[in-house]
């Protein structure tokens, strides 16, 4: 577009010109000519885009789909979790089979760089900077695809069981239906509301990632479209080239329609256990001890708490003290503390030995013994806590205020210098969201993946999860937060702490570049090998589809 526009301005320019010099050297009657002559191309100028935006239109309204397409009341597909970003699309996509999708990119690329068109698959909406989003494109609008696709559970002695899923399929439906064979895919998010395709093209992570890596470390196969049209099937043994790219991939390849999850036995009940910290050192080494140890939590996850009042009263109503009269002697007012939540699953054959083990397991840790705090809940309770939430926050019409979060992977040999400048200096409150940050082993990781971590064993998830309020001019605003968020960025660049980011966002492909640093190359020939002319994933601001003016 922007080639577009200079050759239009250089054109006005020159008709300008001749225009002018025409008043000098030519007669009446070559003036006239001009001046029509250059009516008659401005003309044709503004016809010829809507002729363009009319035959796109038009092309898009002649598919034979099997689901169906919508052009107008698309407002939604232009918002997304974050809701900073607001791109509208031209048309929505409901799917009823991968045969849709397929149709949908492969006509969209016959169309080739005539046409600015692009493809965005959307799950439940929950990215942060527009990634989900194609202005003026086409968005493919995944949980549709689910409600033609049923989901497979199959569980065979001797065989590792899974669930043949929907990629438009939400996480919390998948726990559902799976806890009714008594089994449960092994890694998670903490917010369970999300699509297995939006998930998995990120990675997936959360406090069991420590023991069985992230969710893109727990697939065993993936139906994928890619940017082609092409319909693939892949995983370790098929198309594994396609199949390590989209994990983690950021949608850039192909659009996972349907996912194999590993699972395993679940559990009916858990011991949900929260304890606090004064110091980051003491706190990080409990947290890497726990994450090694051969006998350990099922979930380990940490929270920095600044500034919070009545940490403990609030606690006491869904977690009983372990000793109330100290505990009611605790003050959290103005501190800085690090809570450390950990469960251990609850199965019949332990019922007996679970108080010895907890005890076990906490004795060899060095928290507040004041703030020991625990509580047994359904499994299914613990893992849709978010959404206990989410409803309060709804009910109050906090749930759609803007979300600038930053997720970042911090090496663990820089998480003491991130700490200090971080937590000591620049936050000064987590009033206004949760800050997570909690180890994993980049051993449960397959490096084929195209996610990115720091390079090093062992690394930080550090997550600011912060919500905006749009009328606020203090901490709680959206500038405060935005700004907050670079100084800890640009503190982590200039320290040299080996930062990558979380759900990223950039504004450069150079940036791009650094980000995938060693994978970069890999990554390039991977959109030239599944999706040569950009069509997908244009959100993400990687690529750009090449034009042609012609």
């Amino acid at each position: 577009m922007q080639i577009r526009h200079q050759k239009y301005s250089i054109f006005f320019s020159f008709i300008k010109e001749m225009t002018c010099r025409s008043f000098v050297f030519t007669n009446k009657k070559n003036v006239w000519f001009l001046r029509s002559f250059t009516i008659l191309v401005l003309s044709w100028l503004t016809i010829k885009p809507e002729l363009c935006f009319s035959s796109v239109l038009s092309s898009l309204k002649a598919l034979n789909l099997q689901g169906h397409i919508t052009f107008e009341n698309n407002e939604f597909a232009a918002r997304d979790f974050g809701n900073q970003i607001h791109s509208l699309p031209l048309a929505v996509v409901y799917p009823k089979s991968v045969t849709d999708i397929s149709d949908i990119i492969f006509h969209v690329r016959q169309m080739g760089s005539s046409s600015e068109l692009t493809v965005a698959a959307r799950g439940h909406g929950h990215s942060l900077q527009g990634q989900a989003q194609a202005r003026g494109g086409v968005i493919i609008n995944m949980e549709s695809l689910q409600q033609g696709q049923e989901m497979q559970v199959v569980y065979n002695r001797g065989k590792f069981p899974y669930v043949d899923v929907s990629a438009g399929e939400l996480w919390i439906n998948i726990l559902h239906e799976t806890l009714k064979y008594g089994l449960a895919p092994k890694s998670w998010t903490d917010y369970l509301h999300l699509t297995v395709g939006g998930t998995l093209s990120n990675a997936g992570i959360s406090g069991q990632a420590f023991k069985h890596g992230p969710q893109i470390s727990n697939v065993h196969q993936l139906e994928v479209v890619t940017g082609k049209g092409e319909v693939k099937i892949c995983s370790q043994e098929q198309n594994a080239d396609l199949f390590h790219g989209v994990l983690g991939g950021l949608g850039q390849f192909g659009i996972i329609t349907r996912a194999r999850i590993s699972l395993e036995r679940a559990p009916k009940m858990v011991k949900w256990i929260r304890v606090l910290y004064s110091d980051f050192s003491t706190f990080a080494r409990d947290q890497e001890h726990l994450m090694s140890a051969a006998k350990t939590f099922d979930y380990i996850e940490g929270l920095v708490i600044k500034n919070k009042t009545d940490l403990i009263n609030n606690w006491r109503a869904s977690f009983d003290p372990q000793d109330p009269a100290q505990a009611s002697h605790f003050v959290s007012d103005g501190r800085t503390l690090y809570c450390l939540e950990l469960t251990k699953n609850l199965y019949p054959e332990n019922a007996d030995t679970i108080g010895k083990e907890l005890d076990d397991l906490l004795s060899q840790l060095n928290y507040i013994p004041s703030t020991l705090f625990m509580t047994e809940v359904p499994y299914i309770e613990f893992l849709d806590r978010v959404h206990a939430s989410e409803l309060k926050l709804r009910s109050k019409g906090l749930w759609d205020l803007p979300h600038p979060w930053l997720n970042l992977l911090v090496p663990k040999s820089k998480i003491q210098q991130f700490a200090k400048g971080v937590f000591d200096n620049i936050l000064k409150d987590t009033n206004n969201g949760p800050v997570l940050v909690y180890p994993i082993q980049k051993s449960k990781w397959d490096n084929r993946t195209s996610f990115v971590t720091p390079d090093e064993d062992i690394i930080y998830l550090v997550a600011f999860l912060s919500h905006a309020n749009p009328s606020s001019n203090g901490t709680d605003s959206l500038e405060h937060i935005l700004t907050q968020n670079k100084r800890i960025l640009d503190f982590s660049e200039a320290a040299h702490l080996g930062v990558k980011q979380y759900l990223p966002h950039y504004a450069t492909q150079e940036q791009w570049r650094t980000h995938f640093g060693p994978k970069w190359e890999v990554f390039v020939q991977r959109k030239l090998t599944y999706d040569p002319l950009a069509i997908l994933a244009p959100g993400q601001r990687i690529f750009q589809k090449a034009v042609s003016d012609s």
